[in-house]
């Protein structure tokens, strides 16, 4: 039994409900580390005691011998304290807010090299006034196979190179500071 305080009526440890609530989070979190690749494990702050146990679970197909050592998973990782779990959740989240920020410099890229075809000079213009240390003749040739390569219905090449010469640029000069050229860009 919880028990209550004799003074001021109030119980003594969660609730049986909230125990559950708590059990069932636990448990999520541990589908979501099964779920990941080794290569994103590897990246996360996970205790070397818990990697056994999430690789046995991959392992393991059967759903219901899956769903026991699931459950076995999630009862080792209720043994580890609050603030391992609770780096293990904000890594999990970051993790989705860099696949966002990711998705987003894609984007940006991709408008510019759109841009760049549709406009060419004034936008290649404009680009420069953005990120100096462009490299105006390269980026011109580019744009000008781009557009032949297109004409002539070749395979993508130069229309790659120039997606690529522009993520170096774009996204190597720091790529936030596009989060204000979005709104221009699109």
């Amino acid at each position: 039994m919880r028990g209550r305080d004799d003074e001021t009526g109030e119980f003594l440890s969660p609730s049986r409900s909230q125990n559950r609530r708590e059990a069932l989070e636990v448990l999520a979190l541990g589908e979501k580390l099964v779920a990941l690749t080794e290569a994103q494990l590897a990246k996360l702050p996970v205790p070397d005691s818990l990697l056994p146990h999430i690789r046995e679970c991959k392992r393991i197909t059967a759903n219901i011998a899956h769903k026991r050592q699931l459950a076995f998973l999630a009862k080792q990782m209720r043994r580890e304290d609050d603030d391992v779990l609770n780096a293990l959740r904000d890594a999990l989240d970051e993790d989705g807010e860099a696949a966002r920020r990711e998705v987003a410099a894609m984007h940006r890229v991709e408008a510019w090299r759109e841009r760049l075809i549709a406009d060419g000079d004034p936008a290649l213009a404009q680009l420069l006034d953005e990120y100096p240390t462009a490299d105006r003749q390269r980026l011109r040739q580019l744009v000008r196979n781009t557009i032949d390569e297109r004409n002539r219905n070749k395979p993508p090449h130069s229309f790659r190179e120039l997606y690529r010469e522009l993520r170096g640029l774009i996204v190597g000069s720091g790529g936030d500071a596009g989060d204000d050229e979005s709104d221009d860009v699109e």
